[in-house]
C-alpha cells in the first residue's frame, strides 16, 4: 500500500494545517507557499484521483463540488473573483499526486502562478 498523501495526512491531523472550509467530500486550506494575495487549495478527501483529468472522467459530481467550494472560499476570504488552477503532471508543476485545485485571487498582475 502506498503512503498517504500530504493532504490526507493534513485531513487526519498528522500534519498541522487549518481547514478553513469543508463539505462531506472536499476541504480547503491555505497554501503554505502562496503565489497570490489569496492562495487556497481545495482538495477531495479521497485520494482516488491523481489529477483533474482522472477526476473529471471518474466523478464529475466531485469536481463540481470542488468548484463550488472554491467559489465559496473565494467569496469568504476574498472578493469572490478568482482563478482556479489544476496542475496536471510533473512538467506542469504538479508535485502532489492527489488532485487539488489552487484558488488564486487578489491582484494577480504581480504574482507568479506556478505550483
Amino acid at each position: 500500500m502506498s503512503e498517504a498523501s500530504v493532504f490526507t495526512r493534513i485531513l487526519r491531523g498528522e500534519i498541522p494545517s487549518e481547514i478553513i472550509a469543508e463539505t462531506e467530500n472536499v476541504f480547503a486550506i491555505r497554501d503554505i507557499a502562496p503565489q497570490a494575495p489569496l492562495h487556497l487549495l481545495v482538495i477531495p478527501k479521497s485520494e482516488q484521483y491523481r489529477n483533474v483529468v482522472e477526476l473529471a472522467d471518474g466523478d464529475p459530481a466531485l469536481l463540481a463540488e470542488m468548484t463550488g467550494l472554491a467559489a465559496d472560499v473565494a467569496r469568504v476570504h476574498g472578493n469572490g473573483e478568482f482563478r482556479l488552477v489544476f496542475n496536471t503532471g510533473p512538467s506542469a508543476g504538479q508535485t502532489v499526486f492527489h488532485v487539488h485545485a489552487h484558488v488564486l485571487g487578489g491582484d494577480l498582475a504581480e504574482g507568479s502562478l506556478g505550483g
